[in-house]
């Protein structure tokens, strides 16, 4: 049987070589090439014609969501993966939005990696258990958001409703542990989200945060509304 050949796309080395070798011993799949960032992603896949590109969302230069957009100008159109940390509802909605097949989460299992690889090199679609509720709560709501529904999912801080939430509980000065232990998420995705939050606003560390939420009052109601 021919192997799936995939193109991986991700700013970290070790987790694009950690994806690569659980991809490769499966024996089904063969990763023909790798990327760095959304530009190299795009180059790569035009060159080596891949069957499938495995992509990140956030990395420098272009993001993931802007290469899939990209990428789907093309009427023959690569099938895409995102494999993304974020189970933010305007990541996913977004990720739909630009023309990806799937979404998967990084700390999904392997046997439901390769289950979404396979599902889309068969022309389907593959989006893990939470990231299908998020769809369905989406379609639930549709009426109720026609005006919105082709605007892009954005605010005035560029801030998604995941960071809103633990912006919010780092306001009321909730320690990453508990609101790890509130989200259910690891003490490491929250602190990933805890830079990325810094890095919008541009701040540098909690002092600073709290002072520009203080001297802001739009910023303020945002995350209070």
């Amino acid at each position: 049987m021919e192997k799936i050949k995939v193109v991986l796309a991700d700013d970290h080395v070790v987790v694009r070589s950690g994806i690569k070798n659980l991809l490769e011993n499966e024996g089904e799949i063969i990763v023909v090439g790798e990327a760095s960032n959304g530009k190299e992603a795009i180059t790569t896949v035009e060159k080596l014609n891949p069957d499938m590109l495995i992509i990140d969302i956030r990395m420098p230069e272009m993001n993931g969501l802007e290469a899939t957009r990209e990428l789907n100008k093309n009427p023959d159109a690569i099938k895409i993966l995102i494999l993304s940390m974020h189970d933010d509802e305007d990541y996913i909605l977004q990720a739909i939005e630009c023309g990806a097949s799937g979404y998967l989460l990084k700390d999904t299992s392997k046997e439901e990696f390769l289950k979404a690889i396979k599902t889309i090199q068969q022309g389907g679609k593959y989006f893990s258990g939470d990231i299908s509720q998020v769809l369905v709560n989406n379609y639930l709501n549709i009426n109720t958001k026609k005006a919105n529904q082709n605007k892009p999912l954005s605010n005035d801080y560029d801030i998604t409703k995941r960071e809103k939430q633990i912006l919010k509980m780092i306001a009321n000065g909730v320690g990453n542990k508990e609101i790890a232990a509130q989200l259910g998420k690891s003490i490491r995705t929250i602190e990933t989200h805890r830079f990325n939050i810094m890095k919008k606003l541009k701040v540098n560390n909690v002092v600073e945060l709290l002072k520009k939420i203080d001297d802001e009052p739009g910023l303020k109601a945002h995350i209070e509304g």
